[in-house]
């Protein structure tokens, strides 16, 4: 049995300022395409459908699209769950009219643990899909007041699976969470203020394979040596675009995964090719735009890291002449912590960090490990008011 994974897609993401919307249009035809040219037998969408809660009116309507060509057009069955960017309530509107369509749609965290099931020549893979909540919640939905951290959510809801899986059936999980193991990128919002948020991988032990969105760089997580990826059994598939400068070296891609009778995984990726690249460009400002009259690639969203030591007259109106769609430039000559240097980006700076810099810095005092605490818990508690408002 074979799956298309993918996760992660951020429909609506706004960076730099520059709506990405085109850009995701653009690599969701490929996504479409290559649904047609390999005809899975289901697809599976690991969260973060959405890059916020409230998503603006042209991201619901180009999902619509895509999904009306994938479930109505091609006839394969999607499995979407919501990601920590997603409003379950929202992503999962219309769920029991959608699933009689071939949508499985799974927004807020259930007790019970139904799966779709599929089946082939060796006989049913179930497909359970576990959308992400934050642990008091599943503690609610439990009923199990233990439930405490991440780990504990996520092992509350694969020991419901574990209970409803029929033996000898083989068992397929799609889940939204940050494994210890994964490489992180700074796109990705924390799954937790002053914790790490991080479930360990033995909660999906048993699987035969776990379809796992959060982590924006494609990747295996417990694999070993150069190419054990391509059986590892709990895989990130990785983000449809690059969504922050840190991922500028990532390769993205959509992931093809054979099943075969005994349970055993078989992992392709497949490239995608975005409308416009997202690149660091490093050196002077005068070499740099002398450099883009043979740059074929000049449409490409751009960070320029000038060496330029002195003083520079319009550097972004300059760079936008040879680079139209340049974001952003960084001198870092120019900042750090040293005398007569500007602080670091401040926008890659936790919240917390940036109040207890400021504390030190008008008290004297560092923070006490008490008022620390209570500061992770009011960020904790804006950081969810932000996800629902």
């Amino acid at each position: 049995m074979r799956f298309l994974h993918s996760a992660d897609w951020h429909l609506g993401r706004v960076y730099h300022g520059v709506s990405l919307l085109d850009d995701q249009a653009h690599v969701l035809q490929q996504f479409v395409r290559i649904a047609a040219d390999t005809r899975p037998d289901a697809i599976l969408l690991a969260g973060d459908i959405y890059d916020r809660s409230v998503p603006p009116a042209e991201a619901v309507r180009l999902l619509d699209l895509v999904l009306s060509e994938l479930v109505l057009d091609l006839k394969i069955p999607v499995v979407m769950i919501a990601g920590n960017h997603d409003g379950p309530d929202r992503l999962a509107f219309g769920a029991g009219l959608l699933q009689r369509a071939g949508l499985t749609v799974r927004g807020p965290v259930e007790p019970d643990a139904t799966p779709l099931v599929l089946r082939d020549a060796h006989g049913e893979v179930a497909v359970y899909a576990l959308p992400y909540a934050e642990p008091a919640l599943v503690r609610s939905a439990c009923g199990d007041d233990s439930i405490a951290d991440h780990h504990a959510a996520l092992a509350a809801q694969t020991a419901a699976v574990r209970a409803a899986r029929v033996p000898g059936q083989r068992a397929v999980v799609v889940a939204h969470a940050f494994v210890q193991g994964g490489t992180e990128s700074e796109s990705e919002r924390p799954l937790s203020v002053g914790g790490s948020g991080a479930v360990g991988a033995e909660v999906f032990d048993g699987f035969d394979y776990v379809a796992l969105g959060h982590l924006h760089r494609p990747q295996a997580v417990g694999g070993a040596g150069p190419e054990a990826w391509r059986s590892a059994p709990i895989q990130y598939s990785g983000s449809l675009l690059k969504y922050s400068f840190a991922e500028a070296d990532h390769a993205k891609s959509v992931s093809l995964i054979e099943v075969d009778g005994e349970g055993h995984c078989r992992v392709e990726r497949i490239p995608l090719v975005p409308r416009r690249d997202l690149r660091i460009l490093e050196g002077e400002l005068a070499t740099l735009i002398a450099a883009a009259a043979t740059d074929a690639a000049r449409e490409d969203y751009v960070l320029a890291r000038l060496a330029d030591q002195g003083a520079l007259l319009d550097a972004m109106g300059k760079l936008r002449s040879a680079y139209p769609n340049a974001l952003a430039i960084e001198r870092p000559a120019l900042t750090g912590d040293g005398p007569g240097r500007a602080p670091a980006d401040h926008r890659r700076t936790r919240l917390q960090d940036l109040f207890a810099s400021f504390h030190q810095e008008t008290t004297g005092l560092a923070l006490e490990p008490a008022a620390q605490a209570a500061l992770d818990r009011i960020v904790d508690r804006l950081e969810q008011e932000a996800r629902s408002a």
